[in-house]
């Protein structure tokens, strides 16, 4: 989608995508025709197709945006990071940082990463893959190093992501009614602890 959105008027694009996460994240993926997304944004209906090939389309450039945007800076910062721990620090300040900019971004990240729809679960896993290669690289970084035990990667991995995710999970459940940010130590400990030696 990025290609097509190129082609278009970025504004326009980025107006849908905001509109999206907002009406999808407040009414649900199934509550929010195109005609709502489109009166958010601010835009006719036809407009929106100018862009996207239907909301399934909108879903996906919006996951696939948020994702490459943490990758992108992860990406933009590690390099010259040789301390596992330092990186480790890093994944989990960008992933709050950015899911705690907005809850409604959050809410739409937290529910649409988990599709039953067998060829979203496809593209979503697509999206998601340069982000888990970062994890899997600071894991073997650990170990190389000698500062984390040499675990199965998956697994590692799962609990790296999987305590991201459900810490944001319990924010947006609790009404964001306390910062984030001030999650990201205590749970780069708590996964420091699965994974050191020490």
């Amino acid at each position: 989608m990025r290609e097509i959105a190129q082609k278009k008027n970025s504004e326009k694009y980025e107006a849908i995508l905001s509109a999206a996460v907002k009406v999808i994240g407040q009414a649900g993926y199934h509550n929010a025709p195109i005609s709502k997304i489109a009166r958010e944004a601010g835009v006719a209906d036809g407009t929106v197709y100018l862009y996207f090939k239907n909301k399934e389309d909108i879903l996906i450039s919006i996951l696939r945006e948020t994702i490459g945007t943490i990758v992108d800076r992860i990406q933009e910062e590690l390099p010259g990071v040789e301390d596992p721990v330092k990186a480790l620090h890093l994944v989990v300040t960008v992933y709050f940082e950015t899911l705690g900019k907005s809850t409604d971004l959050a809410m739409f990240t937290q529910v649409h990463l988990r599709q039953s729809n067998a060829e979203m679960r496809k593209q979503i896993g697509e999206i998601i893959r340069p982000y888990y290669s970062i994890i899997d690289d600071i894991i073997r970084m650990g170990v190389d190093s000698g500062e984390f035990r040499d675990h199965d990667l998956r697994i590692a991995r799962r609990m790296i992501f999987g305590t991201m995710d459900e810490t944001v999970t319990a924010w947006i459940l609790t009404g964001a009614k306390y910062d984030l940010l001030s999650l990201i130590q205590p749970v780069r400990d708590i996964m420091i602890g699965g994974l050191s030696k020490k």
